[in-house]
């Protein structure tokens, strides 16, 4: 009878000391957070609204001709494998979305941001929300310098917003600029115009 109660004694030990082990080592980080890790960290007083990251993702991208723009500050605005999506020209010819990361659109855009000035602004914005996640549809003005009369581009920003708990994350920026055929629709525009 001894004997098979040390038999017994000896899993239930080990399986004690398993469970304990596993209790007291540090809890595996969600899959953002540790993604995040590697990310910039952000301005507080950029990710503490939604009004506040919408601001400061317009604000990072705009500039006069010869300024470095802040493309850390950029990325830090963004969820890990977040997307900007323009609804334009697909690369090799024909229409459809191209799918970019954050360092992908600091690389391909960055460098004529930089050469030829540009201030995007929004000029009107339309939201839902529910729980963590906020759609905000941003009506967007581009200009090359801050004193230009019209703009040379303007377009709708739809942007997917995810909040934390603690801050506002972008999750999906995706445009479609306006054209000649498709006018930006009066509900999106600032009243009276």
């Amino acid at each position: 009878m001894k004997r098979s109660l040390r038999l017994f004694a000896v899993p239930l030990g080990l399986a004690a000391f398993v469970v304990t082990a596993i209790a007291q080592s540090p809890a595996t980080p969600a899959p953002q957070q540790v993604a995040s890790q590697a990310l910039p960290a952000a301005r507080p007083v950029d990710v503490s609204s939604a009004d506040a990251i919408i601001s400061a993702l317009y604000d990072v991208i705009s500039g006069p001709a010869g300024q470095k723009r802040d493309w850390d500050r950029f990325r830090s605005l963004f969820i890990a494998d977040a997307r900007l999506i323009p609804a334009g020209a697909a690369r090799g010819g024909g229409a459809g979305p191209r799918v970019l990361s954050a360092d992908d659109y600091a690389t391909a855009s960055g460098p004529n941001l930089e050469k030829n000035g540009f201030f995007e602004k929004e000029v009107a914005r339309r939201s839902e929300r529910f729980g963590a996640v906020l759609h905000a549809f941003s009506t967007y003005e581009s200009r090359h310098t801050a004193q230009d009369p019209t703009p040379f581009a303007r377009g709708i920003n739809s942007i997917q917003l995810y909040w934390d708990g603690t801050r506002w994350w972008i999750v999906t920026v995706y445009w479609q600029a306006e054209r000649p055929d498709l006018p930006l629709p009066q509900e999106f525009l600032p009243a009276g115009r």
